[in-house]
């Protein structure tokens, strides 16, 4: 279902902002982090999705699963044929 709502621009340092309202995001299922393009067509602007938010690296170790991941480890000891 699409969603609209009338808004005011504000001054944010040397640029003008709106704030997109909840509801609005969900409908554009937007997120929090989630990369988006800007643009002028005419009067108009549009905001684009650019794809999934991006992870923070707490959230990617916290995903981490080992068994997954194959389970990498750290190697000190020599390992086959190698010379050094």
């Amino acid at each position: 279902m699409s969603k609209s709502a009338t808004l005011t621009l504000q001054q944010w340092g040397n640029s003008l902002a709106v704030r997109i309202p909840a509801a609005v995001a969900r409908s554009a299922r937007f997120k929090v982090g989630q990369p988006v393009e800007v643009s002028a067509q005419d009067s108009n602007v549009l905001v684009k999705s650019l794809g999934e938010a991006r992870l923070t690296l707490a959230q990617k170790l916290a995903a981490y699963d080992p068994d997954l991941h194959g389970s990498e480890v750290m190697v000190t000891t020599q390992v086959g044929t190698e010379a050094f």
